[in-house]
Parts: C-alpha cells; structure tokens; sequence
C-alpha cells in the first residue's frame, strides 16, 4: 500500500518536472530569477545539507534493516538493562559503538522500540549518539585545537542532558510516544476489540511468514529511505532559504548579551541544521566573537534539535511528546552551557 501511495505521488510529480523547464523558457523574467546569485546560493546550500546528511541516513535505515530482519523482541528484552539509571547510562554511551549522525539514528530508535526497547532508553540514544561518538569527538577537537575545554565541555554536557532526559521521559512518560499506524487509530475509535485482536495476530502472522531474504532486506530499507528522506528534503529547503536570504551579520547583531548571545546560538544551530561531524568547524569561526558557554550551547543544542530532526521526529512520535522533547532539551541545554561557562 505504501509503496502504491509513493507512486501516485511520483505521477504527480512528473509533469511538474516537465513543466519547470516550459516555464523557464517562456518566461525570460523567471529564468533571470532562477540564475540569480541568491537563488544559486540557495541551492548551493540545499545540495550541501542534503549531500551532508543523506550518507548518514542511509546508513541508518541499512541499520535499521538488519534489526527488523535479525534482531527479534526477545533479543532486546534480553540486552535491555532492568534498572532505569543502568540503562540511561548505557544508552548514553552506545554512540561510541554506534557512530551514527542524528539524521540516521531516529529510523534505528524507532526500529528498536518498535522491537520493545523503552522509550527513555531510545531517547538517551537518540539524544546522546549524534554527539557522544569517536567521530565527532575528533572533529572537534580538529576544529579547536587550542581550546580542548570545549570538546570535553560538550561531551560532558550532551551526555548529561541525554540521561536527565532520559530518566525524565522514563519517571513521566507513562503510555507510548510512538504514533499509532492510521488503521491502529481507527480500529480503537470504533471499540471493536475483536477486529483489532484479529489485525495484530494477521500482522505477527505475516511477520513470521515474510521470507528474511536480501532482497527483502532491500526492499525494506528503500521504504525506510523513502520515507525518512522527504522529511530531510523539506527541512533542507526551508533551512537553506533562511541561510541565503537571512545574512549572518544581521543574525550576529541580535546576539549581544548575555542572554542573547545563547538564544542567537541555540536559534543559529536550530536554523543551520549541521551534521553533527562539521558543525564543530562552524562554530570555530565565532570562537573569537562569543564566549565559552553559547559555543558550548552551539555543540550541543544543533545534534540534539535542529529544523530536519524535528520534522523527522514529527513523523515518528506523538506531536505532544515532540513539543515537551523540545522545549527539556532547550531548557537544559541552555542552563547547562551558561552553568559552564560561569564555572570556567
């Protein structure tokens, strides 16, 4: 069904991508407009976004793939550690075996509880994984070579935002942040038990059945690509519009204070939507301009949150666990790095 619904969109789009270029050719005033410098700007930085994280997506639904096809339930109950603290500290560090970039991580959680991993286990991963990794560590440690404090800064403070995240969602979070499938939601509107009982043996039934082969294995993680991706394909168009059409100097102006120096680089991470294994040389080029602290916020605020995760996370959780998500992560993130930068 899913992939009949991917084609009936494809048709559409079709004879748009017939129609840009009659357009173009009609219309002198729209191919000036198209060659213009802000507009070859603009999609300078899109290709650049989507280029930049797209490996790392795909390497997440591949990840993602050979969970569904070789990791089974009683697997991950059994890896899953039974004391809550136990497992934010594991899931806090599991981004030094999995190196993943936040952009390919939220497919695997979202794999991985669909599994029967907790919730406040997979949000520790998805929070700290992106940041708490060997990559990331070197990058920035690269990037500020004379200044070691920030890479040890950042990495203190993402894992500490993560697992106080984490035990937060694990004392909080009672039912599951994950969003039920359209026909789940129909089928509990209506209070037919039976029906629904009847839905979910069919579906274990088909599971059992399916033939784990690699091309189904392929074929799932096409589906996973595709349906991650259009999320990353929006974030990155409106990201780059607000890079190209916004200039930095009128953005760095807002950033004088003391508090406003962290809002502006909270906001600027939120906007760039960086990988989280460049984002560390960005950030470089203001180590001049800011202090310690909203650097710090920088690191760490943009891997956990920033416009592509948050439409990615849009489409695997629940809206309301999203926005209460958001709004722990900014207010820890925020105090963390002001708290760091008074200390140091």
């Amino acid at each position: 069904m899913k992939m009949a619904a991917n084609l009936k969109l494809l048709s559409l789009l079709i004879p748009c991508a017939f129609l840009v270029p009659v357009l173009i050719t009609m219309a002198p005033d729209l191919k000036e407009a198209w060659n213009s410098e802000a507009l070859q700007n603009m999609k300078t930085v899109f290709i650049g976004i989507f280029l930049e994280a797209a490996p790392f997506l795909l390497m997440g639904v591949l990840l993602s793939s050979l969970m569904q096809w070789f990791v089974s339930e009683e697997m991950v109950r059994k890896l899953t550690p039974k004391n809550p603290i136990g497992g934010v500290l594991v899931a806090g560090l599991l981004g030094i075996i999995f190196p993943i970039c936040e952009c390919g991580m939220i497919p695997v959680v979202r794999r991985l509880m669909h599994k029967g991993m907790p919730a406040y286990i997979a949000v520790t991963f998805i929070l700290s994984g992106p940041v708490v990794n060997p990559i990331v560590f070197t990058a920035t440690l690269l990037a500020f070579p004379s200044h070691p404090e920030i890479t040890i800064a950042r990495m203190g403070l993402a894992f500490a935002v993560a697992a106080s995240i984490g035990m937060l969602v694990y004392v909080f979070v009672r039912r599951n942040p994950l969003r039920m499938p359209k026909v789940a939601v129909t089928e509990v509107k209506t209070h037919l038990g039976f029906k629904m009982a009847q839905s979910h043996a069919h579906a274990n039934a088909h599971d059992h059945n399916h033939v784990k082969n690699w091309r189904s294995f392929f074929i799932h993680a096409g589906d996973e690509f595709v349906d991650m991706s259009k999320y990353l394909v929006i974030g990155a168009l409106i990201t780059a519009c607000i890079q190209t059409f916004i200039s930095r100097s009128d953005l760095i102006s807002l950033g004088n204070g003391p508090v406003a120096s962290y809002v502006f680089m909270m906001g600027f991470a939120y906007v760039l939507s960086l990988c989280s294994t460049s984002d560390a040389f960005v950030a470089s080029a203001f180590s001049h301009t800011f202090a310690l602290g909203p650097l710090v916020s920088f690191l760490v605020l943009g891997p956990m949150l920033d416009f592509k995760s948050t439409l990615m996370l849009l489409s695997t959780f629940r809206t309301r666990f999203v926005i209460g998500l958001s709004l722990a992560i900014i207010t820890l993130v925020f105090a963390g790095s002001w708290l760091i930068n008074l200390l140091v």
